[in-house]
């Protein structure tokens, strides 16, 4: 029982950090941009099209779910016609064939980018 308890608050407390330490010394470096005159609009891009952005991440994630599917169902397959080991065909498929599915999401992705 204290076990759990005692992973949350490493995990919560871990991840509190990264957060603070991320704004904070975010923070320090654009205060210091203004002390020295220097223009902090660096940190800002030009307007981001939000459609581009959601169809992005909706292609990426649209084709990382379907190939897991994909890989599941191969790695049934594999594992019921070629009595291939259960773990090792799930778990290799899965990883194969998501690993495909992120790398055509990659090249669409750079597509919709570009345009």
């Amino acid at each position: 029982m204290y076990a759990v308890i005692f992973n949350f608050l490493i995990v919560f407390g871990t991840l509190f950090g990264i957060v603070y330490v991320a704004v904070s010394s975010r923070t320090r470096v654009r205060l210091a941009l203004i002390e020295k005159g220097a223009d902090a609009s660096i940190f800002t891009s030009g307007p981001a099209n939000k459609s581009n952005i959601f169809s992005i991440i909706l292609v990426n994630l649209a084709l990382l779910l379907f190939s897991i599917g994909i890989g599941i169902f191969v790695g049934a397959i594999l594992h019921q016609s070629f009595n291939i080991e259960e773990a090792v065909a799930y778990v290799g498929t899965i990883f194969t064939v998501a690993g495909i599915g992120l790398f055509v999401g990659y090249r669409i992705s750079s597509k919709i980018a570009n345009k």
